[in-house]
């Protein structure tokens, strides 16, 4: 009796083990969504923190001291070349401008007696009528009288530019700043020099920003490869392809050129300045605001993206699930650079045509067969933000 029990309970085992057998076999092939690689040319740009300035900037300051006068210009104003801007009490230097001119008159006076005496004496000298020693007396006096009326007409000269120097203008166009200087301040003095404000040219700003002696090397061996030589400015080329990015994270309209880099890197940070130009006609910058410079430094000839969903991480290396020929699921590690909006460089590992699963990561594992369902995602601008 037992032994018919335990035969009966062995077939049953059986028949349940060969139904889940049948069920397993008859389970369909996933389907996965693939993305077919291609290959494209990818540039590869790197931001830099820079600060906007004037194209020109302009330090005013006092050249004569003195009590400020007058205040002639609203602060944040656009100011025009030759435009008063402050005044300093004149008083002392016209006083200096009368007395050169007096100095002038009298050493005039003293010429034309010179000059007088020298007539007289000449043609009795000639006649031996006077000694030699007094032509030459009278011709030292003459010469004198001369160099002195030279002198004073310098000092006059020099007066007047002084007194000159009491009314303030602008230099330039531009942007005028806040001033550091009120009416009745004491200005211009050796001991206490004032910078009276700052004009800046903002049509078109400067962006200042800095490269490590690394980001130099690598932009300099482009730049000779591209060119033939590490002197910009020995190039007719006319870039026009920075951008940048204002921080409320949107990119200025207008884009910029690269304008000059600096002769030396600073011992202390190990940094070498470079500046950048973009034009301001509506002067919507100005100096001092921080901004990011987006600059191309490479492409990439060739290269492979695939979307960020289709890259998976773990401790540090990254994997993908390719679709082979046979429709078999294949772990595939790679090396992958910078991403690239939606997308990863895939620097090896990869080659053009090979499907690589974007869908359905989850439900499959590595020898599994599945049916590949081509999705269409296009490879957007990289050249644009």
């Amino acid at each position: 009796m037992v032994n018919k029990l335990l035969s009966a309970l062995l077939v049953l085992t059986m028949f349940v083990f060969s139904c889940g057998g049948d069920q397993q076999q008859q389970l369909p092939t996933p389907t996965v969504q693939v993305y077919v690689t291609t290959a494209t040319d990818v540039p590869i740009f790197r931001e830099f923190v820079g600060e906007t300035l004037g194209n020109t900037n302009v330090d005013i300051a006092a050249r004569v001291a003195g009590f400020l006068e007058t205040r002639d210009f609203v602060e944040g104003s656009f100011v025009k070349k030759g435009d008063l801007l402050y005044t300093i009490e004149s008083q002392p230097f016209e006083e200096k401008v009368a007395t050169a001119q007096s100095e002038l008159a009298a050493t005039k006076v003293n010429l034309v007696n010179a000059e007088s005496d020298l007539s007289r004496i000449k043609p009795l000298a000639a006649e031996n009528a006077i000694s030699q020693i007094d032509l030459d007396a009278a011709q030292a006096r003459y010469d004198a009288s001369q160099e002195g009326v030279k002198a004073a007409e310098a000092n006059l000269r020099a007066a007047e530019l002084e007194l000159s120097y009491t009314k303030v203008y602008a230099p330039i166009d531009g942007v005028i700043g806040k001033t550091n200087a009120n009416e009745g301040d004491y200005v211009g003095a050796s001991a206490n020099t004032v910078v009276l404000t700052t004009i800046s040219y903002i049509d078109t700003m400067a962006v200042q920003f800095y490269l490590t002696q690394r980001e130099y090397l690598e932009a300099a061996r482009r730049f000779i490869d591209e060119t033939g030589t590490a002197r910009p400015e020995e190039t007719e080329e006319e870039d026009d392809d920075l951008v940048l990015l204002l921080s409320d994270g949107s990119a200025y309209k207008h884009r910029g050129s690269f304008d000059f880099i600096d002769r030396n890197f600073d011992t202390q940070t190990g940094s070498i300045l470079v500046q950048t130009l973009f034009p301001n006609p509506d002067q919507l910058l100005r100096p001092g605001l921080f901004a990011r410079v987006r600059a191309e430094v490479d492409v990439v000839k060739n290269g492979i993206l695939v979307p960020q969903r289709c890259v998976m991480e773990l401790q540090g290396k990254f994997n993908v699930l390719v679709v082979t020929d046979e429709n078999k699921v294949e772990n595939r590690q790679v090396v992958v650079g910078p991403t690239i909006k939606e997308f990863w460089l895939i620097k090896e590992g990869l080659k053009p045509g090979e499907k690589v699963i974007y869908e359905g990561l989850q439900v499959v594992r590595e020898g599994q067969v599945v049916k590949p369902e081509i999705v269409d995602i296009k490879i957007p601008d990289l050249t644009s933000i």
